[in-house]
């Protein structure tokens, strides 16, 4: 992967329009307040200039140059080396040579199976990008690129951890001007070291505000291809920071309104949305005599009907409007063994995975409880639409949001819908619905092509979801 380059800027020269005699008065006052020439701040590691041949080092450089646009990576690779060896920092302007060797041995890495050979060349990459640090200085860049590395390339290498610190000091030391590949890998790395208890909450709050900060910034200042770039990490990172929303006060009530109050406003007398939205801001710390936490209270009066007969499942409706999860879980999980009602036993487990879903943040609990809800009931399509949206919701926590390991869950979220459509007609509406927005999020042909696959075979899924599926392509 290439680096960016410094730019080297030129200077405007201008002139003056004067009668004979003013000129000659100019020119004499020139003389005395004309600064002798400014020297260009150049790296102070090896040039063209400090070649014993200079113009066999620049000769060289081109060429090598012109190999690699053309593939011929043997006789890049052999120019590269000479100019590397007597001439690293180029015209003192740019990284070019030493990027241009992390990419040369990037590819040979790629075309190598040998472990130690592998190995060796990684240790070339890394010791190129600690003479970068030191030949052309750029904040935190370094660091952030290796953290980057690390971080997609060489996950064995580092703790995750050690990455984390890697980035966190990159972004300490760059501040505004923190590079944006460093934002979504950082994102992942936040939720997880939280939850591994690895940093405390005082530290994933901080860092949890510095991401939407930089988000705002890099929206608000961004041109030309960076924008798509931003637009990207404003796909991913506010979704992977949705994981904090399980822990309690970490978010206030202004985030709750801001989050699910839209979804009461498209569906203001859909139960499972009124249910959803009073809860989030409940756990949120809202008083019921906020004006929008009265108007969801007074639809769920006007819309829904809930259990009035005492009970484990009444309980747990109390429990899910006090935003008290765990026991909502117990009591619909107690309601579920004591019916010998079908209908009702399968709806307190579909409770359980939604509150999974929807509150714990916890997809893997929601699915096995949604699968229990299906296993209850027969022919009854909402557990596998809640599974379908659980895989399709996976994008940001399988992949950076975009790119192959995200769009994969399209395909086992597209066969959940359309196993529901299929035995459950009374769903047909919603499964089709949701099978037409994500059918555009499927990998491209080309995106298999490059993998070597092919459009029919089989293929696991990897990340939690662990499902095999169709290979299937976006349509053009």
């Amino acid at each position: 992967m290439k680096l960016q380059y410094v730019i080297a800027c030129g200077l405007l020269f201008l002139g003056l329009a004067c009668t004979p005699k003013v000129v000659e008065e100019v020119v004499e006052a020139e003389k005395v307040v004309t600064p002798p020439p400014v020297e260009e701040d150049l790296s102070p590691c090896p040039k063209f200039s400090d070649a014993d041949n200079p113009d066999q080092a620049e000769t060289d450089y081109v060429l090598y140059r012109d190999a690699i646009r053309v593939d011929d990576y043997a006789r890049a690779y052999e120019l590269w080396q000479k100019v590397y060896e007597v001439s690293p920092a180029a015209d003192g302007r740019r990284n070019t040579v030493y990027s241009d060797g992390i990419f040369l041995y990037e590819y040979f890495m790629s075309q190598e199976t040998d472990s130690l050979k592998r190995a060796a060349y990684v240790e070339k990459i890394f010791g190129i990008y600690d003479e970068i640090d030191k030949c052309y200085p750029e904040g935190g860049y370094i660091k952030a690129r290796k953290a980057f590395d690390y971080f997609y390339k060489y996950p064995h290498l580092k703790s995750k951890k050690e990455v984390y610190d890697l980035f966190k000091e990159s972004l300490e030391q760059d501040g505004d001007k923190t590079q944006d590949f460093v934002v979504n890998p950082f994102t992942s790395l936040l939720v997880d070291m939280y939850d591994a208890k690895e940093i405390d909450q005082a530290e994933a709050k901080k860092y949890e505000q510095r991401i939407r900060e930089l988000i705002a910034l890099g929206m608000g200042n961004c041109k030309g291809t960076a924008c798509e770039r931003w637009k990207i990490i404003k796909e991913y990172a506010p979704e992977r920071l949705r994981a904090f929303e399980a822990v309690k006060s970490f978010y206030d009530c202004s985030y709750y309104k801001q989050q699910y109050l839209k979804d009461f406003i498209v569906a203001p007398t859909n139960c499972d949305t009124i249910r959803l939205v009073y809860s989030r801001m409940r756990w949120g710390n809202c008083p019921n005599d906020d004006m929008e936490v009265a108007q969801v209270i007074q639809a769920g009066n006007t819309n829904c009907v809930e259990e009035t007969e005492p009970g484990p499942g009444k309980q747990g409706y109390d429990c899910l409007k006090n935003a008290d999860y765990t026991c909502a879980i117990e009591k619909f999980q107690q309601a579920a063994e004591e019916t010998t009602d079908v209908d009702r036993k399968a709806n307190y487990l579909l409770l359980v995975a939604k509150v999974y879903y929807a509150h714990r943040r916890n997809f893997p609990q929601a699915r096995k409880w949604a699968l229990r809800a299906a296993g209850a009931r027969d022919g009854w399509g909402e557990p596998y639409i809640l599974i379908g949206k659980l895989y399709a919701s996976s994008g940001p926590l399988c992949g950076s949001g975009r790119g192959w390991n995200s769009q994969v869950v399209t395909w086992p979220a597209i066969d959940m819908w359309k196993k529901a459509k299929r035995i459950d007609p009374s769903v047909a509406g919603e499964a089709n619905k949701n099978i037409r927005r994500y059918t555009q999020y499927m990998p491209t042909k080309e995106d298999i092509f490059q993998r070597s696959l092919k459009e029919g075979q089989s293929f696991r899924v990897p990340c939690w979801i662990q499902e095999t599926t169709t290979i299937r392509a976006a349509p053009n």
